[in-house]
């Protein structure tokens, strides 16, 4: 369905505007589909980009702020999230050797296998993107990149 049915609006300024409703609106059409991907879970998004921060990084722990250099949401509350997963069992911090005024964050074994359980699932979660090809989705990927260079 087009962006013009989807929002019932036929008008736009002209196509850059059109271009950043869109971009917002399948921005939040695609975060809908991740948040019932990972209510199967029970892990929000936010959650779920730090399980797998902090797996990319492993056996190497991270501090809050490096955790939130690295998170593709910048507005989260990095150590509320993160006190969040240690209830859940899925990550565990501690003091810092270098640095006593820093947590140093791991994930844990029961955090991996959580994010091993959602990778078997991984083409449910990129299901989204499945109209689109490979030269669609490269093209796509280089477009999104264009606009970030062009501010």
């Amino acid at each position: 369905m087009s962006l013009e049915q989807e929002i019932k609006q036929s008008k736009f300024r002209n196509e850059r505007h059109k271009s950043i409703v869109n971009i917002v609106y399948t921005y939040n059409w695609i975060m809908d589909h991740t948040k019932s991907f990972l209510d199967s879970e029970d892990i929000t998004p936010q959650q779920f980009n730090i399980l797998r921060i902090l797996r990319g990084s492993y056996p190497q722990p991270l501090s809050t702020l490096q955790i939130r250099e690295r998170m593709l949401d910048k507005m989260s509350d990095t150590s509320r999230i993160v006190d969040r997963l240690i209830l859940k069992g899925y990550a565990t911090k501690k003091i810092c050797n270098k640095d006593k005024r820093l947590v140093d964050v791991s994930i844990t074994d029961k955090g991996k296998k959580i994010l091993e359980k959602l990778d078997e699932r991984s083409d449910e979660m990129e299901a989204v993107m499945a109209e689109l090809s490979d030269a669609d989705l490269k093209a796509l990927n280089k477009l999104l990149d264009k606009v970030r260079k062009s501010y």
